[in-house]
């Protein structure tokens, strides 16, 4: 995976970067796998508008991952890398021995024609799901389990890897992407290897229309707003806007949003890195 800088030709591709598709090999996803959808422009079933800076964009189908991995012990070959318009990683069409179709994350240097495999027979090979107990430590993982059998709820997007560095009883001990340690079940399932398209970080729009293809609307700056609007508002002329702030008053920069009797605290053997 690599990024390309375009000629300045106009205003909007000067500081244009996207990333390049050389390992993108089909256009059309698999039929059987996607879904139809509706957006909802940040609206309720009222109309009212409850999330605001939403709207627009191009339509999008969803993809079904599987995050499961729950086909233990059949060997499935890597049909196509494709394009998903829904996350930043690209996405793996596998074709199972059985004849099932499933998507799933593509890691860095999965190949089409390569063969993956998940259970705890698997071995800790590129692109095999195995139980946290049967990786070796020192492992490069992703799409990690919190709960047995739940499906995959961390380390999934573009470039992003944990590293699986001990055990304690029936834990694992896993950094993740954040610089946070923390216990996680050896009976949860991870994937060997680092989510693939990892130069996704040094993509840049060059334009607010590619915000708009992608749903996302002109934000409002809190200073540029009334102090009936927002507390960061008002004053003469261009004020700072004091404390930095959300509109209803919480401290942006510094103040600790996490639940202090959160259960999940007992896991965390680290906080992330500030």
């Amino acid at each position: 995976m690599a990024v390309r800088k375009l000629r300045p030709t106009t205003p909007g591709q000067r500081h244009k970067v996207i990333g390049t598709f050389d390992t993108i090999t089909t256009n059309a996803p698999e039929k059987s796998l996607v879904r139809g959808g509706s957006k909802s422009g940040g609206r309720n079933h009222d109309g009212k508008m409850t999330m605001r800076y939403l709207g627009g964009g191009h339509k999008k189908k969803y993809r079904v991952i599987d995050f499961k991995r729950s086909k233990d012990g059949v060997p499935a070959t890597v049909k196509e890398i494709e394009y998903d318009p829904n996350r930043s990683a690209r996405i793996a069409l596998l074709f199972y021995a059985d004849g099932e179709k499933t998507y799933i994350l593509a890691p860095n240097g999965l190949q089409v024609g390569q063969q993956v495999l998940s259970g705890a027979e698997a071995s800790p090979e590129v692109g095999n799901a195995l139980p946290l107990q049967n990786i070796p430590l020192g492992t490069i993982i992703h799409n990690i389990e919190l709960r047995p059998g739940q499906g995959a709820a961390m380390v999934r997007s573009a470039g992003t890897f944990a590293q699986l560095t001990s055990r304690e009883e029936k834990y694992a001990i896993v950094k993740l992407p954040s610089g946070e340690v923390r216990k996680i079940l050896s009976t949860c399932k991870a994937t060997i290897g680092s989510v693939g398209n990892s130069d996704h970080a040094l993509e840049r729009s060059g334009k607010a229309g590619r915000s708009r293809w992608l749903g996302r609307r002109p934000r409002v700056r809190g200073v540029a707003m009334n102090p009936v609007d927002h507390p960061m508002g008002g004053g003469e002329g261009r004020a700072s806007g004091g404390h930095p702030r959300s509109r209803k008053g919480l401290l942006a920069k510094g103040y600790k949003t996490r639940a202090p009797k959160k259960q999940s605290s007992q896991y965390i053997i680290e906080r992330k890195k500030k």
